[in-house]
């Protein structure tokens, strides 16, 4: 309810009322027709033909017609009170809320002077400020005013531990110290999409803008990706372990196009893609582990599309693609490893088209292909090591088609069930095909 009643006031620019007398005139005219209708209602229920007529008016009928007349002024009054009412109370919600923006100002203003602050101890009292006063906001547009200046503040120049001189004592207790605050910024954002999206305090239906931000630790988990839009686009993951373990993408739209996971441990291990549009596009991943394992793919849009996997371990071990759309075409896997180890392909439709294997080693062993339809069409396997040891094929849902084999090793001798679609009669140098 407080958060339908914020959105309706955050579309108000200002209170606009309409002249009192327009009003009193629709007023006195809507009543009449609504006395109207109730009257020719009654007339037909009881099925009344004709008035009855009288020469005389008798004491009864006069005292009765005095009655009404009285009864037509109390209306009459009743509804210049209620219209005067209504406008002295829209104008007293109207004064609260510019009270309450008033002090909203204020504060925010105070909390903002301390995130500028050389003292780390004064940042994180700035921090934990504007997250209490994008709570108590009196309007979602303010709410959302604080939410940005957060991110801003992870936007800002940021340099990582392994750029500093390991000597400069001085330097390494700045990096401490702002870094700390970085990492509340990060905890208090994943603490408000943590509450149910009805909860008056989440965070799950404003925008987020990590652009550029780079991350060296910080924890997601958990967190609900609901609505709004999220944008990790440009953000470098460089140190420690990020965390979007068990997170939940369910209807927001949420972009890590042309990230760079370069150093960090990212973790969407136990994710859930059940909507929306999560945007992998043009992201390289060059170092350590970007772990998918075990996570759920049942409805959403996940592009991965002409992304580069060039020295990371990317694990989509024990993931489950039951529905929507995952994409891998065009993706360049040239080192490391990917692993789709155990993986189920039961409903979604799984795009590598065009994508080039050419170096390093993607496993698909004992994946289970039993619904949807994955697409290797026109991929060229030139390099490095596919290996489907132990995976299940059926209902044909694997399609090969168009696929290029001129190095490496593509193994599919160990697969049991149906064999995919479009591999060649006649097996190139590397290409092991299932045994008969």
């Amino acid at each position: 309810m407080r958060l339908q009643i914020a959105r309706r006031q955050a579309g108000r620019r200002g209170l606009r009322l309409w002249n009192v007398g327009v009003v009193l005139a629709l007023a006195f005219t809507a009543a009449l027709l609504v006395a109207g209708f109730v009257f020719n209602t009654g007339w037909d229920l009881l099925g009344a033909k004709k008035l009855k007529t009288q020469s005389e008016i008798d004491s009864k009928t006069l005292f009765d017609l005095v009655k009404l007349s009285f009864g037509v002024v109390a209306g009459a009054g009743a509804l210049v009170a209620l219209v005067v009412a209504y406008r002295r109370q829209r104008v007293d919600e109207d004064g609260a809320l510019r009270d309450a923006t008033r002090l909203h100002t204020e504060r925010f203003t105070a909390a903002v002077s301390q995130l500028g602050d050389e003292s780390a101890a004064v940042r994180l009292g700035g921090v934990h400020a504007l997250a209490g006063l994008a709570d108590d906001a009196p309007t979602r547009e303010l709410r959302q005013t604080c939410v940005d200046v957060l991110c801003a503040y992870l936007r800002l120049p940021y340099t990582p531990q392994a750029d500093l001189l390991p000597n400069d004592t001085e330097a390494q207790h700045a990096y401490l110290s702002l870094r700390e605050v970085r990492h509340t910024v990060i905890r208090l954002i994943r603490d408000h999409l943590r509450l149910p999206t009805d909860h008056q305090h989440s965070w799950g239906e404003l925008h987020l803008d990590f652009t550029g931000v780079v991350f060296d630790g910080g924890d997601f988990s958990g967190a609900k990706f609901s609505g709004g839009t999220v944008s990790f686009s440009g953000a470098v993951f460089s140190g420690g372990t990020v965390s979007f373990s068990g997170a939940v993408f369910s209807g927001a739209r949420v972009d890590f196009g042309g990230a760079k996971f370069s150093g960090a441990r990212v973790d969407f291990g136990g994710a859930k893609f059940s909507g929306g549009w999560v945007d992998f596009d043009v992201a390289k991943f060059s170092g350590r582990w970007v772990d998918f394992g075990g996570a759920k793919f049942s409805g959403a849009r996940v592009d991965f599309s002409s992304a580069k996997f060039s020295g990371a371990r990317v694990d989509f071990a024990a993931a489950v693609f039951s529905g929507g759309t995952v994409r891998f075409s065009g993706v360049v896997s040239s080192g490391g490893r990917v692993s789709f180890v155990g993986a189920k392909f039961s409903g979604a439709r799984v795009d590598f088209i065009t994508a080039a294997f050419s170096g390093g080693a993607v496993d698909f062993g004992r994946a289970v292909f039993s619904g949807g339809a994955v697409d290797f069409g026109r991929a060229v396997f030139s390099g490095g090591a596919v290996d489907f040891g132990g995976a299940t094929f059926s209902n044909n849902t694997v399609n090969f088609s168009g696929a290029t084999f001129s190095g490496g090793t593509v193994d599919l001798s160990r697969v049991s069930g149906a064999a995919p679609h479009g591999l060649p009669s006649s097996p190139p140098a590397g290409l092991l095909l299932p045994t008969p």
